[in-house]
């Protein structure tokens, strides 16, 4: 077909016709081509800067009410521009990230403590912040069309009611959920228990979060967003927390390793490589996207999509003075591979131990996992996600479709099979339902199977290879009101694969101001102008004590607790 190298057609024509180009060809043609050479400027620093660990984000007050044994912490982030310095050799990269960092401040949150974030707006476009995987109340959930303007902060209110479990924070504004994100609009957010706790697991120095991305780059340093024709932006540089291609210094003991894809469009398949060996070491994994599983699952390769997380175990005492490679896969559906996306960082084993405190074995059992009930004999919803023209749908219907954008309407606390279709050719979708933890009850199509690190946990992203489909089943509370739920390739979220439910009884889309937390646009909780009175503590424990009065996390007073 083309027999000029890819770097002639960069010369050529630059680095935005060659998407154009690229977009054009067949899939397996284009991904043929683009294994050939770098998209981005090549980077050839590879395992030679240290992993970044992101800062701890601070509670700066507390409100406690004694008489009632209530307490509210208050923390407090401003989402801005900053500069990072990606390649050494060209000028630093504009981004926008939360306190200027990228990924963001982590919060390290505890089972049944509430909290109130506020996020004031420094940037130069609007946002919406979506904790994904936290069940709070739908103003708070980072509806799409809740936006916070540039000059205005969002108070959002977290019950962080759930066990304990590796959540994240990222943008999720309508239509530039994939810019504000690939900006660097995304961080950690981690809940704790007692329950977790006494398990001995890795802990501490031992417990690393590993933010996985992909980017593409111009010459002069800044991003490049090349979607290809809104299939997706697979990116070419992989980075770890920020960094491409870092290398972390472990001891010859367990870490706990919590591993997010927080890329656009990039699935991978991670394995550990081991110098001087021919064979992957095993790793278990312990946790997915909804806290841990019911046990420990040993493999050697974990594949992860676009908003999902596990959790692994990784002995590297076996390993002393090596080093080991997180690798990735290759020819993964239609993702385009590049000259160095078949690895990811690397860990430099030591031969001291420091420390033995949780290190010893994974028990066998980690907890019981209330797995929704299967009493249904057949699927309640059906859903097909496929292209229409130059967007992506779900049953035909997009987010910009307000009137008709709420397409499924569970009774609260009831339990319903949804079946979801990938209708779409050759694209991939991980889909991401918002408010609930389901179960993955079978895939069929493509590769026809339900992973064990799937089966053995709860989820709340699924990925739908090419023609699959996956059947799920999920208990739809604890909370009414409008949520959504959307394919996590952001790419295709933001070309309309997003859509809303509606756990309530009410008849339509369209609610008056006297709904309680339903409406998601509800007047009383959106954005407010950055005024300096709204900062003094006086206002802030006044803000903290008018949230605790809503009843917005009273179990009790919602008729339905978690399941």
């Amino acid at each position: 077909m083309f027999e000029a190298p890819l770097s002639s057609f960069v010369l050529s024509f630059g680095i935005l016709t060659l998407g154009t180009f690229a977009a054009a060809l067949p899939t397996d043609s284009r991904r043929a081509l683009t294994k050939r050479d770098w998209f981005s400027p090549e980077y050839t620093w590879i395992f030679e800067y240290p992993l970044p660990i992101p800062a701890t984000a601070n509670v700066k007050t507390t409100w406690t009410n004694a008489a009632a044994g209530a307490t509210i912490d208050y923390y407090e982030l401003t989402i801005k521009p900053f500069e990072q310095q990606i390649y050494p050799n060209l000028k630093a990269t504009p981004l926008v990230g939360y306190d200027g960092m990228s990924p963001g401040p982590t919060f390290q949150m505890r089972k049944g403590r509430e909290a109130v974030v506020r996020f004031n707006n420094n940037a130069s476009v609007e946002n919406s912040v979506h904790v994904h995987g936290q069940y709070d109340r739908s103003p708070f959930d980072g509806w799409a069309a809740d936006t916070t303007k540039p000059g205005e902060y969002k108070d959002y209110y977290y019950p962080n009611g759930q066990n304990a479990r590796t959540l994240w924070y990222h943008d999720h504004a309508e239509y530039i959920t994939a810019d504000n994100a690939y900006k660097g609009q995304e961080g950690i957010y981690i809940i704790s228990d007692d329950e977790e706790d006494s398990l001995g697991l890795p802990s501490g120095n031992y417990d690393v979060s590993l933010a996985i991305s992909a980017k593409y780059y111009n010459y002069d340093g800044t991003l490049n967003f090349e979607s290809f024709d809104q299939a997706g932006l697979w990116g070419d540089i992989i980075h770890v927390n920020g960094q491409p291609w870092p290398y972390l210094n472990v001891e010859p003991r367990k870490y706990r390793l919590r591993i997010l894809d927080a890329s656009l469009s990039r699935t991978y398949i991670l394995s550990l490589g081991v110098d001087g060996d021919n064979k992957n070491a095993t790793f278990q994994v312990i946790s997915s996207d909804s806290g841990l599983l019911g046990y420990p699952v040993k493999t050697d390769d974990l594949m992860i999509s676009p908003g999902e997380r596990y959790d692994i175990v990784v002995d590297f005492s076996p390993y002393a003075g090596k080093n080991i490679t997180l690798n990735n896969g290759v020819g993964i559906s239609e993702i385009a591979d590049y000259p160095a996306t078949d690895k990811v960082m690397r860990f430099v084993v030591g031969n001291t131990v420091s420390s033995q405190v949780n290190n010893g074995g994974v028990p066998s059992t980690l907890r019981r996992v209330p797995f929704p009930p299967k009493e249904l004999s057949k699927a309640d919803k059906d859903f097909k996600f496929e292209r229409d023209g130059d967007a992506w749908k779900i049953n035909g219907v997009g987010f910009a479709d307000i009137e008709h954008r709420i397409i499924a309407k569970p009774v609260r606390g009831s339990v319903e099979v949804w079946n979801l279709h990938n209708s779409g050719g050759a694209g991939t979708h991980p889909v991401h339902i918002h408010l609930i933890d389901f179960q993955i009850l079978s895939r069929t199509g493509g590769r026809g199977t339900v992973l064990p690190y799937e089966a053995a946990g709860l989820k709340d992203v699924v990925y739908l290879a090419a023609g699959e489909t996956a059947q799920v089943v999920a208990r739809y509370a604890p909370w009414d009101g409008v949520y959504m739920f959307h394919c996590h390739n952001l790419i295709h979220e933001d070309h309309d694969m997003l859509v809303g439910f509606n756990v309530t009884q009410l008849g339509k889309w369209g609610y008056d101001n006297s709904t309680h937390f339903i409406d998601p646009m509800e007047p009383e909780f959106r954005p407010q102008p950055q005024n300096p009175d709204a900062y003094s503590e006086d206002a802030i424990q006044k803000k903290l004590a008018w949230f605790y009065s809503t009843d917005a996390y009273d179990e009790s007073k919602q008729h339905l607790g978690p399941q």
